[in-house]
């Protein structure tokens, strides 16, 4: 049943949360300009306008309240642990941004190698990502990330993660969601579990990830909603049977890992879906997705650590799912990221 009043209060919502961290992005940008010592170049590739950008985002948020329309969105609480829980972790964004800036200016992204769990990661992971503090493997990384991510993105990181909220709904049209499960593999603070949890209240949820911090805070995040089970593992190699899931989802994994951990995790994915079964990944656009917006692409890396970027601009996804066994469904981009739907084969 369509929902119109629905759709309009998420819209409400998406344009505050735009204003909030685009405002948010203004502040950081230009404290982060007093400490910069080296300036970044621009790109050599073509870069959208502002306008551009603006009007695209805006398509997106469009589409993210349609969800809310169709019942695909319920309405939450716009900050999981209230406003002075937020702004504590806006004040502790900017209180960390000199030393960020700092190591940013020295290349310098050794202090996840130094957090506790760090011995028993691998080598790709034991790296400041984005040049955040204590890289994913602090307690302090876990808080700030979400709010981080937002402000980079002017407020759409959720809206571009419930991308993948359409195509599990299809899914499981018709389905007993109590006999469903669903993997979120690298689900981080558990954002997405969330928006899942509150959209299917029925589905048996598990979220992996590396970092136990995040998964500590992932818990925090479904305080109040049923749970889910927690797995602290390497997607390379995922502690639950052949095709356990019915589901798998992933969010802005694959450009953070080496081009053959991306290939073992693709794998890894496939076999603990069940024949049939759904993988949903949203990612960063690659070269050429939106070939007018390929400088922005360019210019990432320099701007955030992120080691593995560049390879995944260009590498054959299509290709490396299709060797795992997973057919396509669809592709569509959001914003700045680009969604994968693909089908294991029914067997």
């Amino acid at each position: 049943m369509s929902d119109p009043i629905a759709q309009g209060l998420q819209l409400a919502s998406n344009a505050a949360r735009l204003g909030w961290y685009s405002g948010l992005g203004w502040l950081l940008g230009r404290e982060g300009r007093r400490h910069e010592a080296i300036p970044c170049s621009g790109p050599e590739g073509p870069v959208p306008s502002r306008a551009e950008l603006m009007s695209d985002l805006a398509g997106l948020l469009a589409r993210d309240a349609e969800l809310a329309r169709d019942g695909l969105l319920p309405a939450d609480v716009p900050f999981t642990h209230g406003v002075g829980d937020h702004l504590g972790r806006v004040r502790a964004m900017f209180q960390d941004l000199p030393e960020t800036v700092a190591r940013r200016s020295a290349r310098e992204v050794a202090t996840a190698a130094r957090q506790p769990d760090a011995e028993s990661m691998p080598d790709y992971f034991r790296q400041d990502f984005h040049f955040q503090t204590g890289g994913y493997l602090s307690e302090d990384s876990a808080r700030l990330y979400d709010v981080q991510v937002e402000t980079l993105f002017n407020g759409s990181a959720a809206a571009m993660r419930r991308a993948t909220l359409r195509p599990i709904a299809e899914h499981l049209r018709g389905r007993d969601q109590r006999r469903a499960s669903l993997l979120d593999v690298a689900c981080g603070t558990g954002r997405l579990l969330r928006d899942i949890r509150l959209a299917f209240p029925g589905l048996n949820l598990t979220g992996l990830d590396l970092s136990r911090p995040y998964l500590e805070e992932a818990r925090r995040h479904l305080q109040g909603l049923r749970g889910a089970t927690w797995i602290a593992a390497n997607a390379e190699a995922i502690p639950l049977p052949d095709a356990s899931q019915d589901i798998v989802t992933s969010v802005f994994l694959f450009h953070e890992l080496p081009p053959q951990v991306r290939r073992k995790v693709a794998a890894e994915m496939a076999r603990v879906l069940a024949p049939g079964g759904l993988l949903v990944i949203v990612d960063s656009l690659q070269m050429g997705d939106r070939p007018e917006w390929d400088g922005l692409i360019e210019a990432f890396p320099h701007r955030f650590h992120e080691p593995y970027y560049r390879h995944y601009a260009i590498d054959d996804l299509d290709g490396m799912l299709s060797a795992a066994g997973l057919a396509p469904q669809a592709t569509f981009t959001a914003f700045l990221s680009k969604v994968m739907v693909r089908r294991k084969a029914a067997g």
